[in-house]
């Protein structure tokens, strides 16, 4: 449910047994260090970056300061929030743009990663930001690329470039004067990928490259493949001076080296992440919220954002109203479910809580037909049963049961969980937003 679930969980775990104690000595600060570092080796973070954050927070969390202070295991954990900011890049790092359009965006990294599929989300991201991206065809060698980068640019809706098999370097130049005559920006070049680094693959990105002078040169890396994740980032930004790192597949069982490694080793900042299949699931990367999930304290700006994202102005200011005038119906509740689902699932959500990591919430406490299920039977109700749920008698149970495949004991247990969050509702004060509103 939660990124680097492992490292946070193991994390928190060392934190706790500092909690228990009032005062702190320079000999249980130095126990809990190791404990972390090897909680670091285990995620698969680089040795030596590694050994040189145990150095850097140990050097500030054995001082008078810290000892001496009314709570330092609180001031302890801080301090590792504060290196693991600094460790992944201090800030959220923006994607240059150009003097004069259009902004040249050129995506590499080797197959498997996820590229063709990360151009298109990319994209969808910058059409958000009312940017007309161009996407460009320069992956001539993989069967069905080219049809791959048309599937997921109609998706994002963004118009793809393409001169079938002729010499990359070229389609590159000429998909950027079409995109200057055009009006295209920007422009987001998918090039060769191989199943590992070769000669050939780099000298060809090399060519390109030098031909188009891309503001951005953005590597896309596989999270889920550790330490060969940041191997591939440095020999890729040795050849052509990388810019930024994507992180694809944070949402697979991730251990949290690369995330963590790549900045220290590279010195190259990541600008984004992938955090799922669908072309939405790409967001900028901020370390300072990253370090809080890491770290068990959840993301709630992101989670503002998704919410944001999901529920319009119009649709925010009538859910408060109904809430304040006690008037939230079934149709409101399954209306819910379906901004949830745009988030990301409630799993998702979940992840991003302050919190939810010492709960030991599984995976599958948030299964997500069970949510289906619920959905089923609602729509399985008539309009006026969705208004007033207490007319819900036991005959109308059975029908709804029958229309929605599902049992009288699930319309029950529905109807009680709805009436639970009626009762939560009220308790809102008529002055008072809700966080998740605009």
């Amino acid at each position: 449910m939660a990124l680097f679930s492992s490292l946070s969980e193991r994390l928190n775990h060392i934190f706790s047994k500092l909690t228990k104690h009032g005062r702190l000595t320079e000999l249980e600060i130095k126990g809990a260090m190791r404990e972390v570092r090897i909680a670091l080796l285990e995620a698969d973070v680089n040795i030596f970056v590694a050994k040189k954050f145990i150095a850097d927070v140990s050097e500030k969390a054995i001082g008078q300061e810290i000892l001496q202070s009314l709570n330092p295991a609180q001031q302890v954990i801080k301090i590792v929030n504060e290196e693991l900011i600094a460790l992944m890049g201090s800030s959220n790092a923006k994607l240059e743009v150009a003097d004069k359009p259009p902004t040249v965006i050129m995506m590499c990294g080797l197959q498997g990663a996820g590229k063709t599929t990360l151009c298109g989300k990319l994209a969808l991201l910058l059409k958000k930001q009312n940017k007309k991206p161009l996407l460009v065809a320069c992956d001539v060698y993989r069967p069905a690329a080219i049809h791959q980068l048309q599937i997921v640019g109609q998706k994002a809706g963004a118009e793809v470039f393409e001169k079938g098999t002729q010499n990359p370097v070229k389609t590159a130049k000429q998909a950027i004067e079409y995109a200057r005559s055009m009006g295209f920006d920007p422009v987001i070049i998918d090039t060769a990928g191989r199943l590992h680094i070769d000669e050939a693959l780099m000298q060809e990105l090399e060519n390109i490259q030098k031909e188009v002078q891309p503001n951005e040169i953005l590597l896309t890396v596989d999270s889920m493949t550790g330490q060969d994740a940041v191997n591939v980032a440095e020999t890729f930004n040795k050849r052509l001076g990388v810019t930024g790192v994507i992180l694809t597949k944070l949402d697979g069982d991730t251990r949290g080296g690369a995330c963590l490694s790549i900045k220290a080793v590279t010195g190259k900042p990541i600008k984004f992440i992938g955090v799922g299949e669908k072309l939405t699931d790409l967001e900028p990367f901020y370390p300072d919220r990253m370090a809080s999930r890491i770290l068990g304290m959840g993301d709630v700006l992101s989670l503002i954002e998704k919410a944001q994202e999901a529920v319009t102005e119009e649709q925010a200011k009538k859910l408060e109203k109904k809430l304040r005038e006690a008037s939230f119906t079934l149709e409101d509740y399954l209306d819910q479910f379906e901004s949830l689902k745009k988030m990301g699932g409630i799993a998702s959500v979940m992840g991003m809580m302050p919190g939810m990591g010492k709960l030991k919430i599984k995976e599958s406490d948030f299964d997500e037909r069970r949510i289906e299920r619920v959905k089923a039977i609602i729509l399985s109700m008539t309009k006026k049963e969705r208004e007033k749920p207490e007319i819900i008698n036991a005959s109308r149970k059975k029908r709804i049961a029958s229309g929605s495949g599902t049992s009288v004991q699930e319309i029950n247990q529905l109807l009680k969980q709805f009436e639970q969050t009626k009762l939560m509702m009220k308790q809102i004060k008529s002055g008072k937003k809700l966080p998740f509103l605009r």
